[in-house]
């Protein structure tokens, strides 16, 4: 009689993102006899799809030598579309407790989240945060996450921050050779407000009372603002300066524009969460899909959403695609996106300022002191008229 050797079930806890949402997900890897092969299932998207690749290098690499055998990997529940960079450390550790590589009980305290290179080393991901407000809530003991991304979520009480460099440390903090202190720290409370104020501020700005006057009326009370002027006379330096007599955020918007910082990818390490008001100011040949976001696939932040709780800035607004204006309307009445394709739906956050500025006419010197302005007053009308009547209302 033939001895077969026995294959379990491994299982590890991660989430899955779709916009500013988290779904607690299993990581479910099964092997068993037949045709060596691979399969994941569960509507992974294509970035994911290739975590094959990466883990069976990264165990390799690792030192970890596994049997061929027939592996279905699924990602549940599969009513989800599952996409990101964080999935390759969960299929790894799923993957050795079903080969029987890795015996421990402590996986199932720990969310785990990280991007493995070939060599084994753990690399940083996007929506860091989220997850870890997701470990809390599923009342796990902790998260397993890229030593890069532990300074944004240290704030987060009542959870173990482990942060690792490689899959080997992984393994070693699971068979109790490498012990929590030397992986972790915790910081309770939010964390302090050590970034530094934006660069440019309105003390260096001289003369334009009027302005400044128009600018203090608009931060004091959450007005938007359109600047109208011949070129050089200080409508940009005005608006990037707008940001910093705003108030510092609140902990909770904090929390809000931290997390959309991090699911985008685009907090600091250094200052890991985003204590002032962001200033945006996209250029004029922007998409439509870049301005308000998109769902294709994942849903991506757009500028109206980085803006969140800040300030969006628009030079030279009547270059701007129509349509691209015209979908400013509703964000700046309700302070939100509801995006709807074929391929998905979402609302994102879109609760910002926006300042805008434009020439009085296309040669820009219309009222100059100095240039005469060379449009007839048929130009001048057409250039305005670029900006429709229920935007300059707004």
């Amino acid at each position: 009689m033939f001895a077969l050797k026995r294959f379990v079930l491994g299982t590890v806890y991660t989430a899955a993102l779709y916009g500013l949402e988290t779904y607690p997900t299993k990581v479910e890897v099964d092997v068993s006899g037949g045709l060596p092969g691979w399969q994941m299932v569960g509507l992974p998207e294509k970035g994911v799809q290739e975590a094959r690749e990466r883990v069976a290098a990264a165990l390799r690499n690792s030192g970890l030598k596994l049997e061929a055998r027939k592996t279905t990997v699924n990602l549940s529940p599969a009513s989800h579309k599952k996409s990101g960079n964080h999935y390759d450390l969960p299929i790894a550790i799923a993957t050795l407790l079903a080969h029987g590589a890795l015996k421990t009980d402590r996986h199932k305290k720990y969310l785990l989240a990280g991007e493995l290179a070939l060599t084994g080393e753990v690399r940083p991901i996007h929506g860091a945060l989220l997850m870890a407000l997701a470990a809390r809530q599923k009342k796990l003991k902790g998260i397993i996450l890229p030593r890069a991304n532990q300074p944004e979520v240290s704030a987060i009480d009542q959870l173990e921050i482990i942060g690792v460099t490689s899959l080997s440390q992984v393994l070693q903090f699971f068979d109790d050779t490498l012990s929590p202190p030397e992986l972790f720290f915790q910081d309770p409370g939010a964390p302090a407000d050590s970034s530094p104020r934006l660069a440019p501020d309105m003390v260096e700005v001289k003369g334009q009372s009027a302005a400044r006057r128009a600018l203090e009326i608009a931060a004091a009370g959450g007005h938007h603002l359109l600047m109208i002027g011949p070129p050089g006379t200080g409508k940009t330096m005005l608006a990037e300066r707008f940001a910093t007599i705003l108030p510092p955020l609140t902990e909770l918007q904090s929390l809000e524009t931290s997390k959309i910082y991090s699911v985008s990818g685009l907090l600091d390490s250094a200052h890991p969460w985003i204590h002032h008001p962001p200033f945006r100011a996209p250029h004029h040949t922007i998409s439509h899909a870049g301005l308000v976001g998109s769902v294709r696939g994942a849903p991506q932040m757009g500028e109206i959403t980085l803006a969140h709780h800040g300030v969006l800035f628009l030079d030279e607004l009547p270059e701007f695609h129509r349509d691209v204006l015209e979908s400013l309307r509703q964000p700046l009445e309700s302070g939100k996106i509801a995006l709807h394709l074929a391929q998905g739906r979402a609302v994102l956050p879109a609760r910002f300022q926006l300042v805008a500025a434009m020439n009085p006419c296309r040669c820009g010197y219309l009222g100059h002191p100095k240039r005469p302005c060379v449009c007839d007053p048929g130009h001048v009308l057409r250039y305005r008229h670029k900006i429709s009547g229920p935007l300059v209302d707004r």
